[in-house]
């Protein structure tokens, strides 16, 4: 049976990304596999490389002064290094969910932060809209996608001072004026890779302008001017993210792709405002293109939608605690096929009410 893998996080991966990335677990470099050569050899050096440059590229940013990196300890790692590498005064946040409430506590650890609107009270599930930026602030950070409560920024706002932002479970699924931002971080385990690596990308000219001596595994120009390998990086992580960084490219780029993920996004939620036994969770301004949250209106009928997707071979479909209820993640390699075979058990469970 065919598996249709909705998990929010590792996520689904192409086909055929999977496939090369097993074949250099056995032979990648003359017969040896790519976990076991030198991190520091020729051959994975310039996947290195190749990762960092596509990153760029896909992201139109080659040439502006930005640098990619893929370093190690997740999103979470960043919610600090960040703050240790920015914060000199005061920072700005915008709370919008988990990840951005856990990188402001992060950030606390500097100094206090200005929280400039949060949409908590109502459990994180629309973005706060109308709120002032200071101008005296080292920096604003907001988080693009919220994966726990479906919730999706649409318009940045226009920053006046250095804007940091958290893209882990939208990078590269739409298109976007990505000069707007002056950090960008993510973890691959949701549109690139496996666990184990996280791409920032930064422009250098924010860098060095804080007075605090910064750990040397913390400091974003100690990795910039090592080629993101000052440590022993995640080989395999680096890797399949690169191969499915390239693979994006060959579709056709973020444009390709995020015609497929409106095509994915506009079936589901229509799916769920349709069927009379399904609600959506997130304001519908603000519903997300990768996560879509909902449940069931009518309780008694869990049992039998849980049997039913699973049964079709769905996989990953529980919501988190959180919110509850059911979460379909979408993600790039989600095929709009699988997506229309939840549709379709959705459906069918309302013909049997």
């Amino acid at each position: 049976m065919q598996r249709h893998n909705f998990s929010a996080g590792p996520c689904v991966l192409p086909q055929e990304v999977l496939q090369k990335a097993s074949q250099a677990l056995l032979d990648f470099d003359n017969g040896l596999s790519l976990i076991e050569i030198s991190h520091r050899s020729k051959a994975f050096v310039d996947v290195m490389e190749q990762a960092r440059a596509l990153a760029l590229e896909l992201l139109g940013l080659e040439g502006k002064g930005y640098k990619a990196l893929f370093l190690q300890g997740g999103a979470s790692t960043q919610f600090l290094m960040v703050a240790q590498n920015l914060l000199e005064k005061k920072a700005a946040y915008l709370n919008t969910g988990t990840w951005s409430d856990k990188a402001i506590k992060e950030a606390k650890i500097f100094d206090d932060i200005t929280e400039v609107a949060s949409s908590k009270s109502a459990n994180f599930n629309y973005i706060p809209k109308g709120f002032d930026i200071p101008e005296d602030h080292d920096y604003f950070h907001l988080t693009s996608n919220n994966t726990i409560f479906g919730t999706q920024i649409k318009n940045f706002p226009k920053s006046p001072i250095p804007l940091v932002c958290d893209m882990s479970s939208d990078i590269f699924s739409r298109t976007l004026d990505f000069s707007q931002f002056d950090l960008i971080y993510a973890g691959a385990q949701k549109n690139m890779g496996p666990a184990g690596t996280t791409l920032v990308v930064v422009k250098e000219d924010i860098l060095g302008k804080v007075s605090r001596k910064i750990p040397s595994m913390l400091d974003y120009k100690v990795h910039i001017d090592k080629s993101s390998m000052f440590n022993t990086p995640p080989v395999f992580a680096v890797y399949t993210s690169m191969l499915t960084l390239q693979w994006l490219k060959d579709l056709g780029g973020i444009a390709a792709i995020e015609k497929e993920n409106e095509k994915k996004s506009r079936l589901m939620y229509s799916e769920i405002d349709l069927n009379p036994l399904f609600k959506g969770f997130a304001a519908k301004e603000d519903r997300s293109d990768m996560n879509a949250t909902f449940t069931l209106t009518n309780d008694d009928l869990k049992d039998t939608f849980d049997t039913m997707w699973k049964e079709a071979g769905i996989n990953g479909l529980n919501g988190h605690r959180s919110v509850g209820g059911y979460r379909a993640s979408m993600y790039n390699a989600l095929s709009l096929d699988s997506v229309k075979v939840l549709v379709e058990v959705m459906s069918e469970l309302e013909s049997k009410a």
